[in-house]
């Protein structure tokens, strides 16, 4: 069987026609038809995020902001609030800041090119080239992850990734059908979502098992090549549970630059290698203060974190009372995982 980059396109779109994924909110029209806000959203929700945890995050986005200038006039903490669980917080920031250059700069009216679309607050490479293809059919190849993994077995490539992506997007380029860069996109997607999955692919439902390099060897867990993983290092710190005269508990907002950036959160010290003692790390508090049983463990891309926890009682608000919470809505607040766990350990 032929195996020319047109062949190879073919054959996956007519896989596509009959295996494309069901139940996904943001595909509600054809490709080239589709809505470039409900595109854009869906793509920059699922950075780092699988499907099943965005559908509810997706579906409530557009109730309560149908259109891009809808959520340009959003309150900040209103969409930080929708936004809590799904991580990556930079995300939200610059989905906002999208918004309203969108709406301000382009009377809500997206880009249809690649370019103009990287030029926007939070659009890289890969959602610019989504965002053309899906919602205008344009002649944009986005690379995610499974099409790096689809195409490095199929073609068997042995550059390390991500740096070797170039090479992935180059035969991605090759194969794209004119006019139907958005369907080709979406089978991609699909495939390697549902076939060619990083462990147990089910090479025999897949349109491109014969042409497979990888599956010829019987090495397809063996792609695509990778770079041995560093071990994450663990930064270590301490949190304050701070509770006024009245029990309710003190928030402060984080700095705008930097990881969790912009998110309310408890008081902590500085994470690094080595937290200080508990006492030096209290030494701002009145006496009375103790450590909590138990600690605080998350994950983040880069770093594992522990944090203690430090409890203590003051007598008056200090600076910034309107940060204070009743103990009772903080589950409700657009508070990061990680403070969230605080909180229920310190509510134990």
């Amino acid at each position: 069987m032929t195996t020319t980059p047109d062949t190879l396109a073919a054959r996956l779109l007519h896989w596509h026609a009959r295996s494309a994924r069901d139940g996904l909110p943001w595909r509600d029209a054809p490709c080239g038809r589709r809505d470039p806000y409900r595109v854009w959203l869906a793509e920059i929700m699922l950075q780092q995020t699988t499907c099943a945890a965005v559908i509810p995050y997706f579906r409530t986005f557009l109730r309560q902001w149908p259109d891009v200038k809808a959520l340009a006039r959003a309150d900040d903490e209103a969409v930080m609030r929708a936004w809590a669980g799904l991580g990556y917080y930079a995300r939200a920031r610059n989905l906002l800041k999208c918004a309203r250059v969108v709406a301000g700069e382009r009377q809500g009216a997206f880009p249809m090119h690649e370019d103009d679309l990287r030029r926007l607050p939070g659009i890289g490479d890969y959602t610019a080239a989504a965002v053309a293809a899906i919602a205008h059919n344009g002649p944009a190849a986005p690379v995610d992850g499974n099409v790096v993994r689809v195409l490095s077995r199929l073609y068997a490539i042995d550059a390390i990734m991500p740096g070797g992506k170039t090479v992935v997007a180059d035969h991605v380029r090759a194969m794209l059908p004119e006019g139907r860069s958005g369907d080709f996109a979406e089978a991609m997607m699909d495939l390697g979502a549902t076939v060619c999955r990083p462990k147990n692919p089910d090479c025999a439902a897949c349109p491109w098992s014969d042409a497979c390099r990888a599956r010829a060897q019987g090495e397809t867990g063996a792609y695509p090549r990778k770079a041995p993983k560093k071990d994450k290092p663990t930064r270590r710190g301490w949190v304050f549970w701070l509770q006024g005269p009245d029990g309710r508990v003190l928030l402060e907002r984080r700095a705008e630059r930097g990881l969790l950036g912009g998110m309310l959160g408890f008081p902590t010290t500085e994470w690094a290698e080595t937290a200080p003692d508990a006492a030096l790390a209290a030494a701002h508090l009145p006496n009375g203060w103790r450590v909590l049983d138990g600690r605080v463990h998350h994950t983040f891309t880069h770093f594992h974190l522990e944090l203690g926890v430090i409890a203590a009682r003051l007598d008056d608000a200090p600076e910034g009372a309107a940060l204070w919470r009743e103990t009772t809505a903080l589950e409700g607040e657009a508070l990061p995982t990680v403070m969230k766990k605080v909180a229920r350990l310190a509510q134990k």
